[in-house]
């Protein structure tokens, strides 16, 4: 069917702001540690996570398995969006002068407009409303049973919990390297804030975030990113009310800002998984349509394992996704590799 554009107004989208801090540095740590089966993934080695655990105390280790068994960690990242936060100790005194209502409130996850209300009566106690809130996030991995504990969980001991759990990590972990960490995350969202005025939001979100495109929501106004270091390489989504949030991985050219010849290691990545011929293949077939694993292993006429081994590749450098063994091409971050490769060759940032 033919169709005759009429109207004159762009499609809408949303706006990005960039921030960052110390404090989500500190509790994103925190999220990562306590994250057992995906520490193995992440660029900080084992031993360097035990060099952490054993300059932490007896006490501290307590909160992180109380961390750990209750993701305690997603209530600190909540509390740290209420404000802009000047230092450690004005987040720790606004967690110790909040009310009991309100440091609930602030815990539990943003799960729609629709449940605000029931966010606020299930911290004051309102059983309807607990489960009415983990009805709604039924098909999530741990809100259910976190929703459950921070609404049953005796003020007191949740606001001392939390209270420790971020002094803890930051007196230990974060102020010796403050200066170091600091300038990285200074400096990457600083290269992000320049390319925002260069970029479309769209595009600027799938490249900030190594491949993430992120689609407007009629509920979403604002994107938020947010520089880390420490939950490199991935990526950490949330929502608030109105907002969007990726806390995204920092990119090399930020751990290396004095050498402006440091590419993003997603664009070696993406590079170098096309640098293959069977992967040019892959992205070809999977440009047409979405294939199965077994597909794939018949057209190409390889082994399942090593026709695996390739997707692993693609899927690394994001310019492949899959739901389940179904893989899709992931076209947008495709076509953005000639920008961003452009956007390294010239330094006029």
């Amino acid at each position: 069917m033919e169709i005759i554009q009429t109207s004159g107004r762009s499609r809408e989208t949303y706006k990005v702001e960039v921030k960052h801090s110390l404090l989500w540095e500190c509790a994103l740590g925190i999220a990562a540690i306590t994250n057992t089966p995906l520490l193995s993934s992440l660029e900080k080695k084992e031993s360097e996570w035990n060099h952490i655990k054993t300059a932490l105390s007896s006490d501290m280790l307590s909160q992180l398995e109380l961390a750990e068994r209750h993701n305690t960690w997603k209530a600190l990242l909540q509390l740290l969006h209420l404000k802009d936060y000047p230092s450690i100790e004005a987040f720790l005194q606004n967690i110790s002068e909040l009310t009991a209502v309100d440091l609930k409130a602030a815990c539990l996850p943003f799960l729609g407009q629709a449940y605000q209300a029931d966010v606020q009566k299930a911290a004051e106690g309102n059983q309807e409303s607990v489960q009415a809130l983990k009805n709604a996030a039924k098909d999530h991995t741990f809100f259910p049973a976190y929703i459950q504990f921070i609404c049953q969980t005796d003020i007191d001991f949740l606001r001392s919990h939390l209270y420790s759990l971020m002094e803890g990590w930051y007196r230990t972990v974060i102020q010796p390297e403050a200066d170091q960490i600091g300038t990285v995350l200074t400096v990457d969202a600083a290269a992000k804030e320049a390319m925002r005025r260069r970029k479309h939001p769209e595009e600027l979100v799938t490249w900030a975030t190594g491949g993430i495109h992120y689609l407007p929501e009629p509920s979403v106004h604002t994107v938020l990113l947010i520089p880390h270091v420490v939950y490199r390489p991935w990526n950490v989504e949330a929502d608030l009310a109105g907002h969007k949030i990726f806390y995204y991985p920092v990119s090399n050219q930020s751990f290396h800002s004095a050498d402006p010849y440091i590419p993003d290691q997603f664009l070696v990545l993406k590079h170098k998984a096309l640098g293959d011929e069977q992967r040019l293949k892959i992205v070809k077939m999977l440009g047409e349509k979405e294939h199965t694993l077994q597909e794939l292993t018949n057209r190409l006429g390889m082994g399942k394992t090593t026709v695996h081994h390739h997707l692993k590749v693609l899927k690394a450098a994001r310019l492949v996704r899959n739901n389940g063994t179904v893989y899709s091409l992931n076209g947008n971050v495709l076509q953005s590799l000639p920008a961003e490769l452009e956007d390294y060759l010239d330094d006029r940032l």
